[in-house]
C-alpha cells in the first residue's frame, strides 16, 4: 500500500501536460538520452564479443592451441610427443607437422607464405581446416601426395586455380658457412583453397607431411607437434605441464604468445566499454535530474494540496523517485529492444552498405576477420539494463528531495 498512492500519483504527474513546452522536451530527451544510451552500449558489447568469439572459434581453429617444435633437424619420435601430450586430460588430440617458411611462385609472382605439412588423416583432429574448405577440395587433396592447399586471398593474388601448377621455395642454410644456398623447390599442384575470411587466406599453404619433410631435408618425419584443448585459455598452463613430461629438446609455444595481443585488445576495449557505459548513462540520467527539478517548481500547489491532505515526506519522495523511475524505465525498454535488434542484424546491414557503396570495413589481408561480428549475451544485455535503471534511480533522489521541503503555505498563497 505504501507505493500504491505514489505510483498512482507519479503515473498522473508523468501523464499530465506541463504549462512550459520546455519542460516536456526535457523530459522527452531524457527519455530519449537513455534509450539510445542503452541501444549504443549493447551493440558495442556484441561488438567485442563477437570479436573474442571469432578468435576463438574461427581464428584458433587454424591456429595451433599448444605447439612442440624441434630446436633442430625433427622430433626423434613424434609419436611418443603425441602419445605423452594426448594423456593429459585437457588435450582433445595431437598431430605431427613440419613447418615451412618460404615462398610461393607462379610465373614470375611471388608470395611469402608459412607452409604447414599435415597428415591428412589427422589434421581434422587438431584444427578446423576441413570447415572452411570443400569436401570436392579437401577429398583432391588427400588423394594427390603432391598437392598444396592455398588460402584464397593468396590464390587469387596469384591468379591460380585448381590444378595449377606452383614452386614452393624454401630457405637452405649451410651451417657450416653459416650463409644462405640456393632455395630448395618443390613443384606442387594446387588441389584447392580455403576460406576462412580474414588475414590467415593470405599467409597460409597446406601440403602433405611427406613432402615438406622433403622440402626441409628432416631426416625425421616431423619438427612440430600440434595440440588441440578442450579449454582454449589453459594453454599457457597446459604447453609447461606436458613439456616436462618429455624428452625431446624442443621449443615451446602456444597461441597466446602469437595471438595474445588480439584476446588482450579485445579485453582492452570490453574494460573501456564498461567505463563508458556508466559515464554514458550517467550523462543520459541528468536530464531526468533537470526535468524533475522543474516539475517540482510546476508541480508546487499540488504538492502543497497533498501535504495539507496528510501527505508525509516519505510519500512525497516515493511519488517522484517513481516518476524520474519510469522516466528511465521507459527508454531502457525501448534501448533494450532496439539495441539486441540493431545488434543481431548489424552484419547483415553492414554487409549491404559495404555492397552499396564499394568499401570494406575490414581489410580481409589486414585484420584476423573481414566482417563486423556480434553476439549478443544476455547477461551483457542485462547489466546495461541494470546499470541504467540504477542511474535512473540516483538522478531522481535530489528533485524528490527537494519536493519534500515544498511549503505548503508558502507554495499556496504564492500561487
Amino acid at each position: 500500500m505504501k507505493f500504491a498512492l505514489p505510483w498512482l500519483l507519479a503515473r498522473r504527474f508523468r501523464r499530465s501536460k506541463h504549462k512550459n513546452r520546455f519542460v516536456n522536451f526535457i523530459s522527452a530527451s531524457s527519455t530519449a538520452g537513455i534509450a539510445l544510451g542503452c541501444a549504443a552500449l549493447i551493440v558495442l558489447l556484441s561488438v567485442m564479443n563477437g570479436f573474442q568469439k571469432a578468435l576463438e572459434e574461427q581464428l584458433l581453429s587454424l591456429v595451433p592451441h599448444v605447439q612442440y617444435e624441434a630446436v633442430r633437424d625433427g622430433l626423434r619420435d613424434w609419436r611418443q610427443v603425441v602419445a605423452t601430450a594426448e594423456e593429459h586430460p585437457r588435450v582433445i588430440a595431437a598431430a605431427p607437422r613440419v613447418l615451412i617458411n618460404g615462398m610461393i611462385q607462379q610465373g614470375r609472382g611471388f608470395k611469402g607464405v608459412t607452409a604447414q605439412a599435415i597428415d591428412p588423416e589427422l589434421e581434422p583432429r587438431v584444427s578446423g581446416l576441413t570447415d572452411y574448405i570443400s569436401s570436392e577440395d579437401w577429398q583432391r587433396f588427400v588423394d594427390q601426395p603432391q598437392g598444396i592447399l592455398l588460402g584464397y586471398g593468396l590464390a587469387e593474388s596469384l591468379d591460380l586455380k585448381v590444378g595449377d601448377r606452383v614452386n614452393l621455395l624454401v630457405p637452405q642454410i649451410d651451417s657450416d658457412r653459416q650463409s644462405l644456398r640456393a632455395p630448395r623447390r618443390l613443384s606442387l599442384e594446387l588441389a584447392g583453397t580455403y576460406r576462412l575470411g580474414g588475414e590467415l587466406d593470405y599467409q597460409q599453404a597446406y601440403l602433405h607431411l611427406e613432402e615438406g619433410r622433403k622440402a626441409m631435408g628432416l631426416s625425421s618425419e616431423a619438427n612440430s607437434v600440434r595440440l588441440r584443448l578442450d579449454d582454449v585459455y589453459q594453454a599457457p598452463v597446459v604447453a609447461s605441464q606436458i613439456a616436462a613430461q618429455l624428452s625431446e629438446y624442443a621449443y615451446i609455444n602456444d597461441w597466446t604468445r602469437t595471438e595474445g595481443h588480439l584476446y588482450r585488445d579485445i579485453q582492452l576495449v570490453r574494460s573501456v566499454m564498461y567505463l563508458v557505459l556508466v559515464l554514458v548513462l550517467a550523462v543520459a540520467s541528468f536530464n531526468i535530474v533537470s526535468t524533475l527539478v522543474m516539475v517540482v517548481q510546476e508541480k508546487r500547489s499540488q504538492i502543497a494540496i497533498l501535504k495539507t491532505m496528510g501527505a508525509n515526506d516519505q510519500m512525497i519522495m516515493r511519488t517522484f523517485v517513481l516518476q524520474g523511475t519510469l522516466n528511465g524505465l521507459i527508454g531502457i525498454l525501448i534501448g533494450a529492444v532496439s539495441g539486441v535488434l540493431l545488434a543481431w542484424q548489424l552484419p547483415t546491414i553492414l554487409k549491404m552498405l559495404e555492397s552499396w557503396f564499394a568499401f570494406s570495413l575490414l581489410a580481409d589481408d589486414i585484420y584476423f576477420v573481414s566482417s563486423i561480428p556480434t553476439d549478443v549475451q544476455w547477461l551483457d544485455v542485462l547489466l546495461v539494463l541494470g546499470v541504467a535503471l540504477l542511474t535512473s534511480m540516483l538522478a531522481t533522489l535530489y528533485p524528490a528531495w527537494k519536493a519534500t521541503k515544498v511549503n505548503p503555505a508558502r507554495a499556496l498563497v504564492g500561487d
